[in-house]
């Protein structure tokens, strides 16, 4: 007669009939029972989410968000045998949704107020922020048959996500509960709170905001908990960089040159403007020339193509983008509002977290970071941290050097955060960087680059400017300080090209090296028309440019450094067309 053999469950098959069982409770409303199957594959999904992302702060983001997005769907999962399978899929979602946002995501309204939230999925952290509270109330720290361990898990948890409701005022949250809990429409909450529809848009876009300040002081938080565990709590100091002591106005050139100086490819200021396309750039902002017209292009994209035309690939966060007006002249506004106590009042950006990640990985590995806005609306760099202070040490060669706190980072007075690490050193020949400066360049020259529509760049520039002398509506302080950014970078193009000509041995740029010697001293006519024009207009006071007789001036100076950049333009495209024929 046979025997049934009734083999013993394995580990696996055990803790598969554990799941099971958990996910029925969870399913019938027992968090308790949620909470222990995070416990039981948090690091599962948090390792799975690392495989998506390299970023620690983004895959946990994406953990916690995939959690509550689990919890509140968990009544969806059919067959409770494929809990672990079926989140890995809400985090491999919740991945992609993040990633495909990148970071130029850009906060939206509260699209989802006319339509059913019943029906409805959360996209993303800052629309679930106003329901987080409801996830852990009910839930108590005294439960019994709970190891220690347990415990301290689920309250992390739990006490993360009730605690970012709380930063909305009661009438607030209720007004929030309203609409994501009990699911009423924004015309139910105004006859039920009496008051008018209109307000009940405004109550939720204000406490939209609000959450999504608590949910990045909480990331933060959450981040450098994660390095104290990771033990990566120190304090790190590179040598200050020589970038400070440079006397050029174009501050991202010295910033780049500060990001390069930490290499083993090492350049001089005229080189790093050159290549990076800086010596050759113009832009004007019509009617007044504000002061932000030297900065208003494209960070990310500009500096990122600069720094390839150089030989190295770089990773950029960023809040910033390009506006439909000028920002405000901060030499023109109260002192207090440059101060550190302003920045602290003012919006954490969203971008803090991923920008810390990135200011120490870069850091640790040596390299300074290049940030806008640290003391003034110019861009500057970060050479150290301490994890402890939570502070960063920067830096900027307008004479700024100290320590900023981490919270302050992007609360300049522009609220704008931009970092720029780079990440590694490609192998690049003089000719391929040569031709990539000249399109880029040419690109700018032309006006066929991405534009910020309220100001002109290039060549078409030059008419703008000349129109607003005419008229007479030109703002001094801005004025002046175009001016002297425009001679300072014309004046190291000149010094780019002679040295390019004198030092450079690559055979194939032979035949252009008369093309490089006469831009060389065309920049330099240039440069000096625009010292002229620097002298009649000197920054920080600017002169009288609205005064007739030195307009006309101005306006003779200019017309003449325009014909002399429309022929070095002309130059550049001889010089980039020899270039490509010899390839």
């Amino acid at each position: 007669m046979d025997h049934l053999v009734i083999k013993p469950k394995t580990f696996e098959e055990t803790e598969q009939t554990q799941d099971e069982a958990l996910v029925e409770r969870a399913k019938a409303g027992d968090q308790e029972a949620f909470g222990e199957l995070v416990r039981r594959h948090r690091s599962k999904v948090y390792g799975y989410a690392r495989s998506y992302t390299q970023e620690a702060f983004l895959a946990e983001d994406i953990v916690q968000d995939a959690l509550i997005r689990a919890f509140l769907h968990l009544g969806t999962l059919v067959d409770s045998r494929r809990f672990l399978p079926w989140l890995h899929r809400i985090v491999r979602n919740q991945a992609y949704t993040r990633l495909a946002k990148g970071s130029q995501k850009r906060e939206t309204v509260f699209s989802s107020l006319g339509k059913q939230t019943s029906e409805q999925e959360p996209t993303d952290w800052e629309d679930l922020d106003s329901i987080l509270h409801r996830l852990g109330r009910t839930w108590s720290p005294t439960a019994q048959n709970i190891n220690p361990e347990e415990v301290m898990v689920r309250r992390e948890l739990f006490e993360t996500i009730t605690s970012l409701l709380y930063c909305l005022n009661p009438r607030e949250r209720r007004i929030v509960e309203s609409h994501f809990f009990d699911h009423l429409a924004p015309h139910e909450i105004a006859h039920m709170f009496q008051m008018s529809q209109a307000n009940v848009y405004q109550v939720l876009s204000r406490s939209r905001k609000k959450l999504i300040q608590e949910k990045t002081r909480v990331v933060v938080d959450q981040y450098m908990k994660t390095r104290k565990v990771a033990g990566s709590m120190k304090q790190a100091i590179l040598n200050k960089p020589e970038a400070f002591t440079l006397p050029t106005w174009v501050t991202c050139a010295a910033a780049l040159y500060g990001l390069v100086e930490s290499t083993e490819r090492k350049m001089s200021l005229p080189m790093i403007l050159g290549l990076s396309g800086h010596a050759f750039r113009l832009t004007i902002v019509p009617e007044t020339i504000h002061i932000a017209g030297p900065t208003m292009f494209h960070f990310q994209r500009v500096l990122q193509q600069g720094l390839r035309n150089m030989g190295f690939e770089s990773r950029a966060v960023t809040s910033y983008h390009l506006s439909c007006a000028p920002s405000v002249n901060a030499n023109q506004v109260d002192s207090s509002l440059l101060s550190p106590d302003a920045r602290a009042k003012r919006q954490l950006s969203a971008q803090l977290p991923e920008a810390l990640e990135l200011i120490h990985r870069s850091i640790d590995k040596g390299n300074p970071v290049l940030a806008w806005d640290l003391f003034m609306p110019e861009f500057g760099l970060i050479y150290g941290y301490d994890d402890e202070k939570r502070v960063f040490y920067a830096g900027d060669n307008c004479r700024n050097d100290s320590t900023i706190p981490y919270e302050n980072l992007g609360r300049g007075i522009l609220e704008e955060l931009f970092v720029l690490a780079i990440d590694r050193t490609l192998p690049i020949d003089q000719r391929t960087m040569l031709a990539s400066a000249i399109q880029a360049a040419l690109v700018h020259y032309r006006g066929e680059e991405p534009l910020d529509l309220s100001c002109a760049n290039g060549l078409a520039a030059y008419a703008v400017w000349l129109e607003a002398y005419e008229k007479g509506t030109i703002e001094p302080n801005g004025n002046s300080y175009t001016t002297i950014v425009a001679a300072n970078a014309r004046r190291n193009a000149s010094l780019f090209w002679s040295e390019i000509v004198e030092t450079w041995t690559d055979a194939v740029l032979d035949e252009i090296r008369p093309l490089m010697k006469k831009a060389a001293s065309l920049y330099g006519a240039i440069a000096d028309d625009y010292d002229t024009l620097s002298m009649l207009f000197p920054f920080p006071a600017g002169g009288e440019p609205n005064d007739t007789e030195q307009g006309k001036q101005a306006i003779a100076l200019l017309q003449a450094i325009e014909r002399n950049e429309r022929e070095a333009v002309s130059l550049l495209e001889k010089m980039h067309a020899g270039l490509a024929d010899n390839q």
